[in-house]
This record gives structure tokens, sequence and C-alpha cells, in this order.
């Protein structure tokens, strides 16, 4: 059993940066894909990012592309997502999600585990 806890949220205002930290404990996920993802007020769950279990692919949202980084650290079982020029629009509980594929999974119903959310605000 993995648990994965998130960390890093909080409220800023637009165009500041923040790094959202997720921590794996019960085993290791270095062999497995790795991922974020959103939910805004009154929408479903989307993806944001996502990162090969080698780190050598990434993939995000068009939304976010450019302005978020998805980071791995297999030493410590985290991966970690920065995100620079926030903006309102990106305000969301933000989730890490793993699951043990070699491929790089983006659908919600791809990830076997998730995080319990953390929040974001962005205030303009």
């Amino acid at each position: 059993q993995v648990t994965l806890v998130e960390s890093g949220g909080g409220p800023v205002q637009a165009g500041a940066s923040l790094r959202l930290s997720c921590k794996a404990s019960g085993r290791t996920i270095s062999t497995w894909a790795k991922a974020w993802f959103r939910q805004r007020p009154g929408k479903e769950r989307e993806f944001v990012a996502a990162i090969r279990w080698d780190g050598s692919r990434s993939q995000y949202a068009d939304s976010v592309e450019g302005r978020f980084t998805v980071f791995r650290d297999d030493d410590k079982n985290t991966v970690d997502l920065f995100m620079s020029d926030l903006q309102p629009d990106d305000t969301a509980v933000y989730y890490c999600a793993a699951t043990e594929t070699m491929y790089l999974p983006i659908g919600v119903s791809e990830y076997n585990y998730w995080g319990q959310g953390t929040q974001v605000t962005v205030s303009s």
C-alpha cells in the first residue's frame, strides 16, 4: 500500500510562484509514473502534469505548459510541481497521483494512488 501526502499549497498573489511537494510512503515509487491533477471550483478533476518513471519524458496540460514543471526525486520518494506566474484560474485543489506503469498516462482513471490534495488559491 502506498500513501501520498501533498504539501506546499496556500494563498498567493497573481504572478507568484509556488512549489508543491508529494511524499510517498509505504513503498518506493521510483519505477512508477507520477502526476499532478487539480480540481477547480465547480469543475471535474483535470490533468496538470505527469512524469515518466525514469524522468525521460514529461507531459503538461496546455493551460500550464511553460509555467509549471514537474520533478521527481527517487532518493526522497517525492514528486514536486513547481508553478510559476500563477493566475486566479489556477485556483484549485491539487492532487498528486502515482501508478505502477512504465508508460505516461494522463487520465484520472489510470492512476491508482492519490493524495488527499492541497489547496492553492491565487488572488488577483
